[in-house]
C-alpha cells in the first residue's frame, strides 16, 4: 500500500536561516545558477525574497540538476543546514529536486551575474524576463514602496485615495500634446493628468490623492521623458497659500523615504541607494532669484536642466539638502487654473520641487472663484463650453485650494542614479517602445 509522506509547506530563501538545523524545508523558484562539480552540485535557487543554496551529493539528483536549465521553475525539499557562506546563512542538503515545468529556454543574458551585461534595448525587448534579475526588479521594489509610503502619508493626514477617468473629452488642460482616439465614433483623449477631477473631488472630500497612470504625446526622445508614467497626485482643499501644499508635498516625500526603508531596504541597498534626509522644511527660492543665482536672463521663462543642477549643487552647499522649491513660476508658463501671486500678477502661486537638481514635482494654488475661472478661460482661448462640467464644480462652491503630482519614475531613477528613466518602468512606453 501507498504510504503518502507529506512535502514541508513552501518556505521563503530569506525565511530558511530562521528554522533550526536539521528540519525538513520546501523551497520553489528559479533555478538561477548550477555549479557542477566533480564530486559536488550547488545548485542556487531564486525566488521573490531573494537567493537559497542547495548542495547536492546524490549523483542521480546531480544528473537531474544538471538537466534543469538557469530559470527553470522547480521544487526542492531537503534538510536545512546552517553555513554562514551560504546565501543568507542557510542552505538545503540532501535534496529533492521537481522540476514544475519544462526545462527552461535560455535568457537573453545571463541573470545570474551580478550586473547586466546586455544592453538598454534588449533589456527592454525582453522584459518578462530580465526584470526577473534582481538589480532589475528592485529599482521597480524602490517603487513599489514609494507608493506605499505615499499613500500611507496622505492617508494618515486624511486624504480620500480616488481613481479618475483616463478616458476624457477634452484636450485643452495643459499644453502637452494628446493621444487621441476613436471613442465609439467621436474623439476622445487620454488622460494628460487627473487634474480636473482632483480639483473637483476637493469639492466632495476636501482632500484627495490618486496613484496612477498619466499620457504625455510630447514628441521627446530624452533619458527623462516617457509617454505613459506613474503620477502620484494630491489635491486639498481650505489651504492659505501655496506653501501649505508645499508642507503636504514634504509630507508625503517623508512617507516615500521611510517606506522604501521600510519595505525596500534590502532593494536599496543592492543598488547602492543613499536615501535622502527631508528637511523640517524644503528650503525656497523665488524663481526670479533662481535665475539671478544661476546667471540666467531675467526673462528666460523657464528654468533649463543645467539651470536646475546648479541650483541642486547649490542647495546642497547652502542647505545641506537634496531638495529646493522653486516658487513664482512666470503666470505665462503655467496652466490656466493656477493662482497668481497675491500682489503681483506676473508670478504664480505655484512651484517646481527639484530632487538632486531634478524637477521632481510641480505644484501649487489654483483659482477657485468662478469669476476668476471666466476670466482665465477667456484669457486663454479655451470654449467654456467645452470645459462644462469641470467650470460647473466652481459655481456651486469651491474653497481656496491647490495641489501637487510627483512623478514616480523620475523618482525612482533620481535615487538610483540610473541614467534612462526607462531603467526604472516595469514596461516603459515612449516615442519607439509600444511593446511588450
Amino acid at each position: 500500500m501507498h504510504q503518502h509522506i507529506p512535502t514541508p509547506e513552501r518556505v521563503l530563501a530569506r525565511d530558511l536561516v530562521a528554522l533550526p538545523e536539521g528540519a525538513p524545508a520546501s523551497l520553489a523558484g528559479w533555478v538561477h545558477r548550477r555549479r557542477i562539480l566533480k564530486s559536488l552540485t550547488f545548485l542556487v535557487v531564486r525566488d521573490r525574497s531573494g537567493l537559497a543554496q542547495v548542495v547536492v551529493r546524490d549523483a542521480a539528483v546531480a544528473r537531474h540538476v544538471e538537466a534543469l536549465p538557469e530559470e527553470t521553475v522547480v521544487s526542492v525539499s531537503g534538510t536545512v543546514f546552517h553555513n554562514p557562506d551560504a546565501p543568507g546563512g542557510a542552505e538545503l542538503v540532501g535534496p529533492a529536486v521537481v522540476a514544475l515545468t519544462e526545462p527552461a529556454e535560455a535568457p537573453p543574458a545571463e541573470l545570474w551575474r551580478p550586473t547586466f551585461a546586455a544592453g538598454l534595448p534588449t533589456r527592454l525587448d525582453h522584459a518578462a524576463v530580465t526584470l526577473r534579475h534582481p538589480r532589475h526588479r528592485a529599482a521597480w521594489e524602490i517603487a513599489a514602496a514609494s507608493m506605499r509610503g505615499f499613500r500611507s502619508a496622505l492617508g494618515g493626514l486624511g486624504f480620500t485615495e480616488v481613481m479618475t477617468p483616463k478616458l476624457v473629452e477634452t484636450a485643452t488642460e495643459s499644453g502637452a500634446n494628446v493621444f487621441e482616439l476613436d471613442y465609439f465614433g467621436r474623439p476622445a483623449y487620454l488622460a494628460q493628468s487627473p487634474q480636473f477631477y482632483k480639483q473637483m473631488l476637493v469639492g466632495v472630500f476636501e482632500r484627495v490623492f490618486e496613484v496612477g497612470p498619466v499620457f504625455r504625446a510630447e514628441p521627446h526622445d530624452t533619458v527623462r521623458h516617457l509617454a505613459q508614467y506613474t503620477s502620484l497626485d494630491a489635491e486639498l482643499g481650505f489651504i492659505r497659500d501655496h506653501r501649505d501644499v508645499l508642507a503636504v508635498l514634504r509630507s508625503a516625500v517623508v512617507g516615500m523615504v521611510e517606506a522604501v526603508e521600510t519595505y525596500a531596504g534590502d532593494a536599496a541597498a543592492l543598488l547602492g541607494v543613499q536615501l535622502p534626509r527631508v528637511p523640517d522644511e524644503f528650503p525656497v527660492i523665488h524663481f526670479r532669484d533662481a535665475l539671478a543665482r544661476v546667471g540666467a536672463d531675467p526673462d528666460e521663462p523657464d528654468l533649463s536642466p543645467a539651470h536646475e543642477r546648479a541650483l541642486g549643487e547649490w542647495a546642497r552647499a547652502a542647505y545641506g539638502s537634496d531638495f529646493l522649491a522653486v516658487e513664482g513660476y512666470p503666470m505665462a508658463k503655467r496652466p490656466f487654473y493656477t493662482a497668481p501671486e497675491p500682489g503681483d500678477g506676473r508670478w504664480s502661486a505655484s512651484f517646481d520641487l527639484l530632487f538632486r537638481g531634478l524637477e521632481l514635482t510641480t505644484g501649487g494654488q489654483r483659482l477657485h472663484r468662478p469669476s476668476d475661472y471666466a476670466a482665465a478661460v477667456e484669457r486663454a482661448g479655451i470654449d467654456p463650453e467645452v470645459m462644462g462640467g469641470y467650470l460647473d464644480a466652481f459655481r456651486h462652491g469651491m474653497p481656496p485650494h491647490g495641489g501637487f503630482a510627483i512623478g514616480l519614475e523620475r523618482w525612482v531613477a533620481r535615487l538610483t542614479g540610473a541614467e534612462n528613466v526607462r531603467e526604472v518602468a516595469l514596461f516603459p512606453r515612449d516615442l519607439h517602445r509600444l511593446a511588450p
